[in-house]
């Protein structure tokens, strides 16, 4: 029986999608008859319309290739039912191109909007497959995503590098490292770099305890600190505020990123030398690391094995060494923050690295 597979990558890029494309098709290929439609830039292409008939050929040297081959796009979940200036049915337009491109079921690569559309889509009666990836790892239901590990590795040299740079020089260091809602990547790349401080979104820091940890490196004659701190970390004072509360006394205290904010909070109290850097994209551009090469290749395969069975509404994950699958409608929409009593940072702790709490 032949099947006609769409495949679409969602949202940010990251290392494994091309791993995880290729997983899909090469064992489609192998295991039934497949047809795979190629769909351009995320949802965008599904309600516009924009996809390819993919060749055999199209899946060939992608394994190691960064990116996405068939392109992405944000486009916002909270926007799917809202009819705007164009007068499109977004969620209409998208059932229309499903079945215009004659389509058996849709596979969807992403994170947690790409998963909330993809429900969406599953409970307007489409057959429907995700998989994880976000350097964030902050998809509920998946022990980690494809992408994140990569992450890890590369905020963890820029760590290691930025190290040298802070022993030479006697300064301050703060790292800003991706993750606005969830503090995966920061508390694993900041563990594996040494970090002095790590600084997460689910623990809200007082910059005062900060400061003494850098006043007491420096009082101790370690001459250099280094902080690890999520994009979206936030103040004790902060969290206490509601969002657009939070937005409000940034603008009107010229926040400029929470790198530079700190940067030149422990310059004034603590009278260091301290300096931002933030490596930004960097985080989740280039070749995937084997290990997302690997998981990818798991996730894209028994994706392709959900098909053969006609299983779908499901979206793919990792737990313990198994690759399972979890309802969409269980895991769309939930929040995976670092949990509290979370053994790393139990680890952390006992390591001597502060939480600015």
């Amino acid at each position: 029986m032949k099947r006609r597979i769409g495949i679409l990558t969602s949202g940010g890029d990251c290392p494994g999608l091309n791993a995880a494309i290729r997983g899909v098709a090469r064992a489609a290929y192998e295991m039934f008859d497949a047809e795979i439609i190629g769909i351009s830039d995320g949802y965008r292409g599904l309600i516009e319309g924009e996809w390819q008939e993919m060749k055999r050929s199209q899946f060939s040297g992608i394994l190691t290739l960064g990116g996405t081959i068939l392109g992405t796009a944000r486009t916002p979940f909270r926007n799917m039912r809202v009819i705007g200036d164009d007068n499109v049915d977004k969620v209409k337009a998208m059932k229309d191109n499903y079945e215009k491109m004659k389509l058996d079921c849709l596979v969807t690569l992403g994170g947690n909007g790409t998963h909330k559309t993809a429900n969406l889509l599953s409970e307007e009666g489409l057959n429907v497959i995700g998989l994880p990836k976000t350097i964030d790892n902050d998809i509920f239901g998946t022990d980690f995503t494809f992408g994140f590990h990569t992450a890890v590795d590369i905020a963890t040299e820029v760590i290691d590098r930025i190290h040298t740079t802070a022993a030479s020089h006697g300064r301050c260091m703060v790292i800003e490292v991706m993750g606005n809602k969830a503090g995966w990547l920061t508390l694993y790349s900041g563990l594996a770099g040494g970090a002095d401080v790590v600084l997460l979104p689910e623990i809200p820091y007082d910059i005062k305890e900060v400061a003494k940890v850098v006043e007491a490196r420096a009082k101790s004659k370690k001459a250099f600190s280094i902080l690890a701190v999520a994009e979206g970390a936030m103040s004790k004072k902060e969290a206490k505020m509601k969002k657009k509360e939070r937005e409000a006394f940034r603008q009107e205290t010229g926040f400029n990123g929470i790198a530079n904010r700190i940067a030149k909070e422990l310059t004034d109290i603590v009278g260091v030398e301290a300096r931002a850097v933030i490596p930004g994209h960097i985080q989740r551009g280039g070749s995937p690391s084997a290990y997302d090469r690997v998981l990818a290749t798991q996730f894209g395969v028994h994706a392709a094995q959900l098909i053969e069975k006609g299983e779908y509404g499901v979206t793919v994950a990792l737990s313990g060494n198994n690759i399972i699958h979890n309802k969409l409608s269980e895991i769309a929409g939930v929040p995976k923050p670092v949990p509290q009593d979370f053994q790393m940072i139990d680890v952390a702790r006992d390591m001597g690295i502060s939480f600015g709490d």
